[in-house]
């Protein structure tokens, strides 16, 4: 009877440690950093540049954490920041998609290298695509009044911590960040139990199924659509490992391995990192829908650049492992 909830907090641990072992230093090093003033520093060089995108200067520490660390850094540095920190639930989205479209590239992109396609190639279709999609959206919910309503963050470090981690003290910080901590456990158990249901509950398998279709519709080889739908539902890591295996034994050409990496690079495990973006306040029709189709009509632009007589365009765009 009790061996279900065992199960789910051991795995639930497991990954909570792995995940403090990236949150931790990175809350630190930001917090150092605003005891320097490089915050302030960092926030003013980037202000010209996330002002093009209608964002705050924090959000440009909080996504050059993610782009070089991943998701859970960008996290980490939001709750360094929270107390001082404004964005309404456009921007927050808006952010929150430049994240999942482009995060920890030093290893996401080793990982494309190794599966096949071209490092710097796949990491720029990355970046490009996080710029142009959060300008869009922060600049459409500004222009149209959606998602308008201010975020508050406070609840990342509870109402009194966040105000007194950010006036000082480091005793306050320590509790804000426990605080912090203890929150992102609780909520990778409640992702835990939510994803293994799906799993039991054949829902996975459904959503899976359901697309296959639309991968094939941007083009990709239905040799590959298989591993490429694993890799899009539960992560790059996995897909590619995947496409690893597979193309040794049935030798993909270079144009499927580039549209395979490009479809996992810029939209990938789709249900957690979606669910956790959520849980901050980001909009679904934003991060997960938005995402979604500007992947198939990118990677549906790629299937025809690359296709029939461009075959130079391949060369120069795919490694091979």
């Amino acid at each position: 009877m009790l061996s279900y909830p065992k199960t789910m907090l051991s795995r639930s641990w497991h990954m909570f440690i792995a995940v403090s072992k990236v949150m931790l230093p990175v809350m630190i090093i930001v917090q150092i950093a605003q005891e320097f003033g490089l915050v302030d520093l960092v926030g003013r060089v980037i202000a010209p540049a996330m002002s093009l995108l209608n964002l705050p200067p924090e959000a440009g520490i909080i996504w050059a954490t993610t782009l070089l660390i991943g998701i859970y850094g960008g996290i980490a540095s939001l709750s360094s920041l929270a107390g001082t920190i404004d964005m309404t639930a456009g921007q927050l989205s808006a952010l929150c998609a430049m994240m999942l479209f482009a995060h920890g590239l030093p290893v996401e992109q080793a990982i494309v290298r190794r599966a096949g396609a071209g490092f710097w190639v796949t990491g720029a279709l990355r970046v490009g695509t996080a710029l142009v999609y959060g300008a869009a959206v922060s600049w459409a919910c500004y222009f149209t009044g959606a998602l308008a309503d201010p975020v508050s963050f406070e609840w990342l470090r509870g109402s009194d911590t966040a105000v007194a981690a950010a006036s000082g003290g480091y005793l306050d910080w320590i509790r804000a960040t426990a605080f912090s901590l203890a929150l992102t456990f609780v909520i990778i158990a409640v992702l835990v139990v939510i994803l293994d249901v799906l799993e039991r509950l054949g829902i996975t398998r459904r959503i899976t199924a359901a697309m296959m279709p639309l991968l094939r519709v941007s083009g990709l080889n239905a040799q590959v659509a298989p591993v490429t739908t694993v890799g899009v539902l539960l992560g790059l890591t996995y897909g590619g490992a995947l496409i690893i295996e597979e193309a040794e034994k049935q030798n993909f050409s270079p144009r499927t391995r580039l549209l395979a990496l490009s479809w996992l690079s810029l939209s990938h495990s789709l249900i957690e990192d979606t669910l956790l973006l959520m849980a901050l306040g980001a909009d679904i029709w934003v991060i997960l829908v938005g995402r979604v189709l500007v992947t198939l009509a990118i990677v549906a632009v790629l299937a025809r650049l690359t296709g029939g007589g461009s075959r130079s365009a391949v060369h120069v765009s795919v490694q091979q492992p």
